[in-house]
């Protein structure tokens, strides 16, 4: 059996709360400090240790940010507890997504702007290294946001979502930029761009567990697109595209498509589709509409092609990180910040959320717990799920 900890970065602070996998009930164990607001993490394969990057650059109240770096810890088994290792890595820009490969020897770091993708090494006491010079150029693309290792690990596949056409520019086209990789080295980059990449805004993937298939959520399409790796290549073209949403998009309202995880068993996989566009009403910004919800698919095994099976509200506003436990019985997710919504004749404030689902053996989702979390007016920008192995 394994203890699992749900680790959710409010701002700068970094909360640890165990999980009861069988109620989705959470206790609050402790919280760590960063150098700025926490924008992404991710455990090695043991869950013995978690490296976190931080930046004082956001979307919202700081677009101009100087505190960027990287921070190791360790993970106590028994309470989930963090315990610095080091000081911080300072890194050149806000790192928006980072992900460990095999053994984490490496951490590989996306930067949106400028845009960038970096390896860095990591020393024998787990702190973060020096980055690894690369023998090619990178071209990364327009506005990164996800970088990838591939489960056979010899490929790295940096998500670009590119621009929708705003204030007078054209649309900017997005991409998945693939690498070969080995020993914290890219090389060879391959650009894998539908129609030029235009009408192609990819925000995240992720793999299919046998290696087949990989499925990319489209922010800006509000779609699911599913490529496959002949021969560990990726199709310059999607095999299958679905729309998320349940109902169409309303003209006005923002509607994105975020995360999407594929199941352990990888029979199923699960996108969330985010709506938080406010509007002016009676002095306050209010909901303006739009779907949070899960939209969650059957996958084909011979073919890879995914039906939808189900729609389920996420529990809150904008989910902007879910994960699966390695069990694929669970399913955590977050909610970015606060936002008021009129419910009749009243105004409700929906408070950031944790929600715990139970998963069926048929995939679907039905809700455990919801958690309202007080941030004290900082965001749940990201939140994670680590395992540890008890004692026997």
């Amino acid at each position: 059996m394994a203890n699992v900890f749900l680790y959710a970065g409010l701002g700068e602070a970094l909360t640890c709360y165990q999980v009861d996998t069988e109620t989705g009930g959470l206790r609050r164990q402790g919280t760590v400090a960063l150098p700025a607001e926490v924008q992404y993490a991710v455990p090695d394969d043991a869950g013995e240790h978690l490296f976190v990057a931080s930046s004082n650059r956001n979307n919202e109240g700081s677009p101009n940010g100087t505190v960027h770096h990287l921070t190791s810890f360790r993970v106590a088994r028994d309470t989930g507890l963090l315990t610095q290792l080091g000081g911080p890595r300072p890194l050149p820009g806000r790192p928006i997504h980072l992900t460990a490969d095999a053994g984490a020897w490496h951490l590989l770091v996306a930067f949106s702007e400028p845009a960038a993708l970096r390896v860095y090494t990591v020393n024998a006491d787990r702190t973060p290294g020096v980055p690894v010079e690369q023998a090619e150029p990178i071209e990364p693309g327009i506005y990164p946001h996800q970088v990838r290792v591939a489960p056979d690990h010899q490929q790295v596949i940096l998500v670009a979502r590119g621009h929708n056409p705003r204030n007078g520019k054209p649309e900017e086209p997005g991409c998945l930029k693939v690498f070969d990789y080995a020993d914290g080295r890219l090389a060879n980059e391959v650009s894998v761009a539908p129609n030029g990449g235009f009408g192609f805004g990819p925000r995240h993937l992720d793999f299919h567990p046998a290696g087949r298939w990989i499925y990319v959520a489209l922010e800006r399409q509000n779609q699911l697109q599913v490529f496959s790796r002949p021969g560990g290549r990726v199709s310059k073209q999607a095999l299958f595209t679905r729309q998320t949403l349940a109902a169409p998009s309303v003209a006005g309202q923002r509607q994105l498509v975020g995360t999407v995880r594929v199941h352990p068993n990888g029979q199923f996989v699960y996108v969330a589709n985010r709506g938080d566009g406010t509007k002016d009403e009676d002095g306050q910004k209010l909901f303006s509409g739009g779907e949070n919800n899960f939209a969650v698919y059957r996958i084909n095994p011979g073919s890879g092609e995914p039906e939808l099976i189900q729609h389920i509200d996420t529990g809150g506003i904008h989910c902007r990180n879910f994960q699966i436990d390695s069990t694929g019985r669970l399913l955590a997710a977050s909610h970015v910040h606060a936002v008021k919504v009129r419910q009749g004749s009243s105004i409700v404030t929906i408070p950031p959320r944790i929600s715990l689902f139970r998963i069926g053996d048929d995939g679907r989702l039905t809700l455990l717990q919801l958690h309202d979390i007080d941030t004290a007016g900082r965001r749940i920008f990201w939140m994670g799920l680590v395992e540890r192995w008890r004692n026997h």
